[in-house]
């Protein structure tokens, strides 16, 4: 009873802070999205074309985000984590018979990779719109908006270090008065134009997409601007859990949002001259320059949503082997989905001031925006079928046929978004095929050395004959060598009774596997098993949100028998010097870029959190 109590009393916070945290992408939207909706051939800012792109925005708000994203897809989580990947894994592990398998993988890894892509864009386009507003409070003062920009999107990423929990704490009031001003600032030209709820009736949407048909793509392509943070919405949701998720959802965000962009109808239809800049002339003129300063706090924020989601996207990639081991830092005790990853916060950072130097503007930037997301979102749907299959019998029918109409709607918004490729839409496209084309190599070169190491590994029978006729120095303490795969016996073992013929008195030969849910249960963390007098085989499994501690490990080993002395205990490891071979599973560009990545990866002593002074690094040349 308590413990529901408090639940229950931590889910409005919960959810206050969510807002400055997993909806700060989608709630800036209005700042640009309506004006993009009437760039294409023939939208003319007329009353009917003003309900039925209002129509459109509704509707899109309801299928994707409400429907689809918060009632279906917040479901797919794999326990509690949630992302393209999360659901890739938890695809994976409920269809390991499946032929299609392989194909799931893939398109959790393209879909990873698009997000990723789109990380570095949506900081920037809402800076940038949310700056611009000071060349409408003040036109004649010719103000830069690009150097504001930057000065903004540094200090953003400089913040990051302190964690998404402290800042969604920060951030989340601040957006809950960014949601009352959409709604104030909607509702006051709602009343002066109360038609604008005619575009509550879907036919206004079919309407102007059967009357443009081709270029309605136009058309979808600006109002699916209105719907972009729905998969950082779904990527952050081990930040905070689906139930503030919802409830900011239904209760704030949604109602915010329509109100506004209707608000920003009713404008239009007594002022179409306003497309120029919709949101912020909403405002009276005395109010713009205080909105433009709200507008800029809401669009940093608006930004956390997407970053937290790479940094969530990028610790589950390390994790699965489809990236090299990056420093994580975990900001919470409480909440394990907080965290921060400074490599990428440092590269999305660069990525980020590169595209307001090269673009200039929200509007040139607007059409790069998208695509990739698009992307991403659709993948998303197919994954999600496939477990809803697989979970469900008969009785998911019209859930699965409800979830195959939807993914006719990401379809369309993809085919719409396809169309800007000439404008910019190339950019994401291409860095997120690079992206995928990086995972895969970090895969596929992992697996190429990890097939090497296991054939140049002795067989147990082999190593305990070979102690048997002889035997090693026996030397006091505990050493632990770290095996990849737990089968065979490790080359630094090896290497180390090779050279130095001597063994301690207790050998531990620790193997971590990384298991395809967000977290292990105790009681399923450790297997110990012997080898031979003196030497145990300790197997860890942690799951792909978990960060392996090995001293931590041993310490729970203890409860199973094995011994453990810190100041008595050496962490014995082998780092391989990759060197070109002349036959290689790898082509040569990729090759190079595997042992580059490779080169680049954290100190496997940092990355397991080992006692500097208690490690030997043995090194081998390995060729690949």
């Amino acid at each position: 009873m308590s413990a529901t109590h408090n639940s229950s009393q931590r889910l409005g916070p919960m959810a206050i802070a969510a807002l400055g945290v997993v909806f700060g992408d989608i709630g800036t939207s209005p700042l640009y999205a309506t004006s993009a909706c009437f760039t294409g051939p023939g939208m003319a800012v007329t009353p009917e074309h003003i309900l039925g792109v209002l129509s459109l925005i509704f509707w899109s708000l309801v299928l994707v985000i409400l429907l689809k994203y918060v009632t279906v897809v917040l479901n797919a989580d794999n326990k509690g984590e949630g992302g393209v990947l999360a659901l890739t894994a938890l695809v994976i592990n409920t269809s390991r018979q499946s032929p299609r398998r392989k194909w799931y993988a893939a398109l959790g890894i393209l879909g990873a990779s698009l997000f990723f892509a789109d990380g570095a864009i949506t900081p920037t386009i809402t800076v940038l719109s949310a700056v611009e507003g000071l060349q409408v409070a003040a036109p004649a003062a010719h103000i830069p908006a690009v150097p504001i920009a930057i000065v903004v999107l540094v200090g953003f990423f400089i913040i990051q270090r302190h964690g998404t929990g402290s800042v969604g704490k920060v951030f989340g009031p601040i957006m809950l008065g960014w949601f009352l001003i959409l709604a104030v600032m909607g509702i006051s030209w709602i009343v002066r134009e109360p038609r604008v709820f005619l575009a509550l009736n879907p036919s206004r949407a079919l309407q102007i997409l059967s009357e443009h048909q081709i270029g309605s793509l136009a058309v979808l392509a600006g109002v699916f601007l209105t719907v972009t943070g729905g998969e950082a919405l779904y990527a952050d949701m081990g930040h905070f859990g689906k139930a503030p998720i919802r409830l900011g959802w239904i209760c704030i965000v949604m109602p915010a949002l329509v109100l506004n962009y209707f608000g920003q109808g009713a404008l239009l239809i007594e002022n179409p001259a306003a497309i120029s800049n919709p949101f912020y002339l909403m405002a009276p003129e005395w109010a713009v320059l205080p909105l433009v300063v709200i507008a800029t706090a809401a669009s940093v924020i608006a930004s956390q949503a997407v970053i937290s989601g790479v940094f969530s996207v990028t610790t589950q990639a390390v994790s699965l082997g489809l990236l090299p081991r990056l420093r994580v830092e975990h900001s919470s005790a409480e909440h394990a989905g907080q965290i921060y990853v400074p490599t990428m916060n440092w590269i999305l950072m660069v990525a980020a001031l590169a595209l307001v130097l090269g673009f200039g503007s929200s509007a040139a930037l607007a059409g790069a925006y998208g695509l990739a997301v698009s992307g991403a979102m659709t993948i998303v749907t197919p994954l999600t079928l496939s477990l809803i299959k697989s979970r469900t019998g008969k009785e998911s029918r019209l859930l699965r046929m409800g979830l195959s109409l939807l993914f006719v709607v990401d379809i369309a918004f993809l085919l719409a978004n396809l169309t800007k490729l000439e404008d910019g839409g190339w950019l994401p496209l291409v860095s997120g095929l690079i992206i995928f084309w990086l995972m895969q190599t970090w895969q596929s070169g992992r697996a190429s050395v990890m097939a090497r190491l296991l054939r140049e590994q002795k067989p147990v029978r082999d190593f305990i004959e070979d102690l048997k006729r002889d035997p090693p120095v026996r030397v006091a303490g505990t050493s632990i060598f770290m095996d990849a795969k737990a089968s065979g016996i490790p080359r630094a073992l090896l290497n180390n009774i090779k050279f130095n013929h001597v063994m301690h008195e207790r050998v531990v030969l620790l193997t971590v596997v990384t298991r395809e849910v967000p977290r292990v249960t105790a009681a399923k963390r450790l297997t110990v098993t012997p080898v031979c007098e003196g030497i145990l085989r300790v197997v860890a499994q942690v799951g792909f949100m978990e960060k392996a501690n090995i001293t931590a490990i041993l310490r729970d080993a203890e409860s199973h028998g094995v011994p453990y002395e810190p100041e008595a205990t050496t962490y014995f490891l082998s780092r391989e010097e990759l060197i070109p071979g002349r036959r290689s599973d790898l082509p040569p560009l990729r090759r190079k870029a595997f042992m580059q990545m490779a080169r680049g990866a954290q100190v496997i002593a940092d990355y397991y959190g080992l006692p500097p002074n208690r490690v030997v690094e043995i090194g081998t040349r390995l060729e690949i």
